[in-house]
């Protein structure tokens, strides 16, 4: 089988977490390969995610490199299983750059996740209104072909809470994000009273630092992080202006958890951060 031109988030992080538990042992590729009876070139394929491997193998690679983690591994596995097509957004494949199925990918196997957002909604949280007009605004101007399927996208992102049991939200927005107009005043009234509504359901725990904070001033980054099955496959989003960006060194992700720490210390409770929606939302 040919090496993926575009491997998904997950089999990226897959053979990311073989090639840590290798350098961990002290292996080299070579001594891998030679355990699974393949060539060291196959083994660098795997650990970029470009190459599939069974869970035969990444057990037999787990004794090899003395990893007693059951929890992890059992994780691994679980990701090595999964196969393309059987998932909502593989719809979007060819129609939707990589990144865009990334995310959706990242959001549905996240056991929680957590936003810290400086002038817009999360996009699991925004109405159909709001991401057009966030879609529309691009620059250069997108096609209309490619703005109605980003929307349609982030739309059937939203369904992530209409499971049996959602996964659990914290979202930390800006009163910047609050006060822009995006869409006109009727959208953004409309977005205002969609957080409102969304706030009172038990997996949504949403958060407002107003423009008065004076301990948290860190807002010039959109974070995602999205909690994995297990702590070592956690993982962060970043918007960058050349696009999104994974992170999962332990360094960056103890990184993120601070920040997002801080910025809850830094904002208004949850019931304080709904009264301070609805004042806005009466002010438009």
């Amino acid at each position: 089988m040919p090496p993926r031109d575009n491997p998904t988030a997950r089999q990226v992080r897959l053979g990311a977490e073989l090639r840590k538990l290798r350098e961990r042992a002290g292996r080299t590729a070579r001594e891998a390969a030679a355990l699974i009876s393949t060539d060291q070139a196959k083994i660098s394929h795997i650990e970029a995610g470009r190459v599939g491997v069974s869970e035969e193998r990444i057990r037999r690679l787990a004794v090899f490199y003395n990893c007693n983690d059951d929890a992890l591994i059992e994780a691994l596995c679980a990701i090595a299983s999964e196969r393309r097509g059987q998932h909502w957004w593989d719809d979007y494949r060819d129609i939707l750059a990589p990144g865009f199925l990334d995310i959706a990918e990242l959001e549905h196997h996240a056991t929680y996740l957590r936003f810290l957002q400086p002038v817009t909604f999360p996009g699991v949280l925004q109405i159909e209104e709001y991401a057009r007009a966030l879609f529309a605004g691009v620059i250069p101007r997108l096609p209309n072909e490619e703005i109605e399927a980003r929307v349609e996208h982030r739309m059937r992102r939203g369904r992530l809470f209409e499971r049996e049991n959602p996964t659990r939200v914290e979202a930390i927005v800006h009163e910047a994000a609050l006060r822009m107009r995006v869409g006109g005043r009727k959208v953004a009234r409309d977005q205002l009273a969609y957080a409102l509504e969304a706030s009172a359901a038990p997996w949504l725990t949403l958060r407002v630092i107003p423009f008065t904070s004076e301990d948290f001033i860190e807002v010039t980054q959109t974070v995602m992080y999205a909690g994995g099955t297990v702590p070592q496959l956690d993982t962060v989003h970043i918007d960058t202006p050349f696009g999104g960006r994974l992170l999962d060194a332990s360094a960056d992700l103890e990184r993120y958890r601070t920040l997002l720490d801080f910025a809850r210390q830094a904002s208004l409770t949850p019931e304080e951060s709904r009264n301070f929606i609805h004042h806005i939302a009466r002010e438009l």
